[in-house]
């Protein structure tokens, strides 16, 4: 695993420099789009909207439309001077009782390594949460964005878990629910009884993603049996040093003759083709004795 993060964690006096990785990475069967007919991959680029013109990253800022259909540009230097207080530090603000935490407010999950010097506060930490049995409310700054979070421990490692923020939950607003609904005891009952029928303890180890298995099969299947195609090569890119030799040669053609032109050249006539002279009646008879006589003569 790779390091996305480093910094620390910032508990009362207590500093625990860490390192954050991602916990989880979903998996998926890479697919590009591609057109049928030829294979070609699609591609997409950025063009601005006015001029039609292809605009480079460098050339990229971001903007926010107001209410009244003003536009705010922000450049790089706008973000910068943004205060993130929190950019190398993981800051615990209060530890909490888990089940207080509502789960739609959970986001990514991240394990935090601690440096070779902090094994001591990291455990510290570690036996104190697990001890209180509470999870820390922590905020950090990720990929230039503020976040709020927990630790929590998972088997011997501290776990950062991003939250939304309140603002970004939404509330459910379904009027039909609010209407009167009456249950019968005898269909709750059975529906008990259903729910005790399926109760076991939660192994995610017993599920698969069938679709996921599946498509690889399907791809396997098709290499198996031959139904592939070479990647193609777009025409632009197929032998470029030969297309510039092409082109210099052309250039260098156009030069002379404007060259030549200037000085009221006239551009050279392509060689007539020498032409045969007719045979003469006999001429097929090459014998000896007349190349003699044509040479006495």
């Amino acid at each position: 695993m790779r390091a996305i993060w480093k910094g620390a964690v910032a508990f009362g006096l207590v500093n625990v420099p860490v390192r954050l990785y991602s916990a989880t990475g979903e998996h998926e069967v890479r697919l590009h789009q591609v057109h049928e007919e030829d294979g070609g991959r699609i591609r997409y680029k950025k063009v601005c909207s006015i001029d039609g013109e292809p605009v480079e990253m460098s050339e990229i800022a971001k903007g926010y439309e107001t209410a009244d259909g003003e536009l705010v540009v922000l450049t790089d230097a706008d973000f910068g001077n943004l205060p993130l207080a929190t950019e190398r530090e993981i800051e615990v603000m209060e530890f909490v009782p888990a089940d207080q935490v509502d789960p739609i407010m959970l986001g990514k999950t991240y394990y935090l390594e601690p440096d070779k010097t902090a094994a001591k506060p990291y455990a510290l930490l570690r036996g104190a949460l697990e001890a209180a049995d509470r999870v820390a409310v922590v905020k950090v700054a990720l990929r230039q964005r503020e976040s709020m979070a927990v630790l929590r421990v998972r088997d011997k490692v501290i776990c950062l878990q991003t939250l939304m923020w309140p603002d970004e939950v939404r509330e459910a607003d379904f009027p039909i629910l609010d209407g009167d609904v009456s249950v019968k005891p005898a269909e709750l009952a059975m529906a008990n009884s259903l729910i005790e029928s399926l109760a076991a303890d939660f192994d995610p180890s017993q599920y698969e993603d069938r679709y996921a298995a599946a498509l690889e099969e399907l791809i396997e299947q098709k290499v198996s049996s031959g139904k592939t195609q070479a990647l193609p090569v777009p025409a632009g890119e197929k032998d470029e040093g030969a297309g510039e030799v092409v082109d210099l040669l052309a250039a260098l053609q156009r030069s002379v003759e404007k060259a030549r032109t200037a000085r009221g050249e006239d551009a050279p006539a392509e060689p007539a083709k020498k032409a045969k002279k007719p045979k003469k009646s006999g001429d097929d008879d090459d014998t000896p004795a007349r190349r003699t006589r044509r040479k006495a003569s």
